[in-house]
């Protein structure tokens, strides 16, 4: 099986099987062993302020905790001797983030948002990810670091 094929697959799988990605309306829309990007788009069951209708910042922090948590599969994947369905199941089966810091930089307004990572560290036990969020204005919401077990 080739990386891109299994890359695909899991952007499937996390699109269309996380009950919680689906309720966010997350889509993981690429990934490698470099960097990641998740789209959403604005709905008003994401409202955390009212009164100015912006972001709740768990939905923030999920959205890069997501973006990082996808960088790191797929530096898992990448470290894999044989890549077969057991053995990505076996690896992925460990990913967990372990830490994860959130920085709001402004309101979380827009119509619609892109949550980026790339990957600062990846070892055999932990990987280490930076992640950002902009809206459809290029406007930086917020920026995170995530540390993810991935054996």
């Amino acid at each position: 099986m080739q990386q891109d094929q299994v890359h695909q697959q899991i952007i499937d799988f996390w699109n269309n099987n996380m009950p919680f990605n689906q309720l966010l309306g997350f889509k993981l829309t690429r990934f490698d062993a470099q960097s990641s990007e998740i789209r959403f788009a604005w709905q008003d069951k994401l409202i955390g302020n009212p009164i100015h209708k912006i972001l709740h910042g768990g939905v923030t922090a999920s959205a890069l905790d997501l973006a990082g948590g996808t960088v790191a599969a797929a530096n898992i994947i990448e470290q894999l001797d044989e890549i077969t369905p057991q053995t990505i199941a076996s690896s992925l089966g460990k990913l967990s983030t372990i830490d994860l810091r959130t920085d709001y930089l402004r309101p979380g307004r827009g119509e619609h948002f892109i949550a980026t990572a790339h990957i600062i560290r990846s070892g055999s036990k932990v990987a280490v990810a930076r992640m950002e969020l902009h809206n459809e204005e290029g406007e930086h919401i917020a920026f995170g670091t995530g540390t993810y077990m991935v054996g």
